[in-house]
């Protein structure tokens, strides 16, 4: 394979997957293509038992400048259809999702990484919602989002300018969860998604989707919590000072 194509790589190990967005000539620009496999991959994985969490990041020293820029010639409005649809994928992906910023993160670059359960950037990172600069109206479900994590002042100062925003600022504001120092980011979202693997799936499941919205679920997790095993398996590991041996969901 041509290490210069546009594509998304993938590698999974001791339960992390590591999705790295890579167009090096673009500064890893999500081409047309890439939005399209994404929700594939991510079906992928839902479906490997092994995965625990996911890692999303970009080649190099930038996250994602965006959408493939020339993609957006079509009239149709095609190319924004498969940006929205591969956002809401990773939205909806029901494992922990853990976006790790180094350099650009703008367009369809922030779309992705507002799609994560978590965003941790390294000092001097930007962040910029653009489609102003172009004439593009954003999606609804993609300004909800937006506005859901940094509030209403915010996302309209991103969505109306399309100027950049610093670190300080995205972290100030809630567009970013934490930032590391250059040379550390890696480190710490790798430590971080340690902790996330040895805790109850159960438990980050049922949280993602409270946490997004979905109503009437309670009866259905609590039948999953009752049959999984996983409280007495937490509380008895506590008072035996172990680590837990969470078992849902079994795949027997």
């Amino acid at each position: 394979m041509d290490r210069t194509e546009p594509r998304l790589e993938l590698t999974v190990a001791d339960g992390v997957a590591t999705l790295v967005i890579s167009n090096p000539a673009k500064r890893n620009a999500m081409t047309a293509a890439m939005w399209q496999s994404l929700p594939v991959l991510l079906e992928e994985l839902a479906a490997d038992s092994s995965v625990r969490a996911l890692v999303l990041t970009g080649a190099g020293d930038t996250f994602c400048a965006g959408a493939d820029i020339s993609s957006l010639r079509d009239p149709s409005g095609a190319p924004q259809e498969l940006a929205v649809a591969a956002e809401e994928a990773l939205a909806a992906f029901p494992l922990p999702v853990v976006a790790a910023v180094r350099g650009y993160c703008v367009g369809g670059g922030s779309q992705l990484a507002a799609a994560c359960d978590l965003r941790f950037a390294e000092e001097g990172a930007l962040f910029g919602v653009t489609p102003a600069r172009l004439g593009i109206v954003y999606a609804a479900s993609s300004t909800r989002r937006l506005v859901a994590l940094t509030g209403p002042a915010t996302a309209k100062h991103l969505l109306f300018s399309g100027e950049l925003i610093g670190t300080d600022r995205a972290l100030r504001t809630g567009l970013v969860d934490e930032v590391l120092p250059a040379g550390e980011l890696d480190e710490r979202v790798e430590a971080y998604v340690r902790v996330l693997v040895s805790r109850s799936r159960l438990t980050q499941s049922a949280a993602k989707e409270f946490a997004a919205g979905h109503e009437d679920r309670d009866a259905h997790w609590a039948d999953q919590a009752r049959r999984s095993g996983d409280t007495a398996e937490g509380v008895a590991a506590f008072l035996e000072r172990r680590t837990p041996r969470f078992t849902w969901p079994s795949r027997a």
